[in-house]
C-alpha cells in the first residue's frame, strides 16, 4: 500500500473517529479529572517512524509519579492505576487521544505499537528487521494476536508478518479483529 493513501485514510478516519466520540471523550476527560489528582492526559515518550522519538497522549490511567516502563515491569502494577484506570485500559478508551498523534502524522491507524523510549531491546530488534521503517499504529498485527500477553520476540515476529503483508484489506481486517478484541476485552493484563 502507498505510504500517500495510507495517511489519506487515516485522517479520513481520524477525522471522522474524532467526531463520533467526541462525548465519550468528554466523558472520560471529565472521569479522569474527578477520580483522581494530576492531568487527564498522559504524554508517553514513544519511538515512531525511523526510530524518531515523539509524545504519545493518552487518558492518564496510572497515578502520578509512576515509573515510565512498561506496564508488565512494575513489580505489581494494579497498585498504580486510578480508581478507574483498569476499566480505561480494559476498554480502551485511555487510547482515544491518540487520534491526534494520527492527526499530525506521529502514528497511522495500523501498525506496530510505538515502543517506550526506553524498550531498548524491541527497538533494537525492530531496527535489525526493517520494522522501524514502518510508521507506529493505534493498533497492529501484534495487538490482535496476543496484546500485553506478547514476549518481544513473537511480538516482532508479528510486526515482521505486518511488514510483509501491509495492505489496504490488511489494515481493514486489523480494524475490524481490533474492534472485535477491545468488545471482548481479549489480551488486556491490567
Amino acid at each position: 500500500m502507498s505510504f500517500m493513501l495510507k495517511r489519506l485514510f487515516d485522517l479520513m478516519l481520524a477525522l471522522v473517529a474524532s467526531v463520533f466520540f467526541v462525548v465519550p471523550f468528554c466523558v472520560v476527560a471529565l472521569m479522569v479529572r474527578i477520580t483522581s489528582p494530576g492531568p487527564i492526559l498522559y504524554w508517553s515518550d514513544r519511538v515512531g517512524r525511523r526510530n524518531k522519538t515523539f509524545r504519545m497522549p493518552k487518558f492518564r490511567s496510572m497515578r502520578i509519579n509512576t515509573p515510565a516502563v512498561a506496564t508488565h515491569l512494575l513489580n505489581n502494577p494494579s497498585e498504580f492505576l486510578t480508581p478507574i484506570g483498569s476499566f480505561l485500559r480494559k476498554s480502551s478508551l485511555d487510547e482515544l487521544p491518540q487520534l491526534w498523534s494520527i492527526m499530525i502524522g506521529d502514528m497511522s491507524f495500523v501498525g506496530p505499537r510505538p515502543a517506550l523510549f526506553n524498550q531498548d531491546d524491541l527497538i533494537a530488534l525492530r531496527t535489525q528487521r526493517g520494522i522501524h521503517e514502518l510508521t507506529p499504529g493505534l493498533t497492529g498485527w501484534a495487538q490482535i494476536n496476543g496484546r500485553d500477553e506478547l514476549p518481544i520476540l513473537e511480538k516482532v515476529e508479528l510486526d515482521v508478518q505486518y511488514l510483509q503483508r501491509q495492505t489496504f484489506t490488511f489494515d481493514i481486517k486489523i480494524i475490524f479483529l481490533t474492534f472485535l478484541r477491545v468488545l471482548g476485552r481479549d489480551g488486556v493484563s491490567h
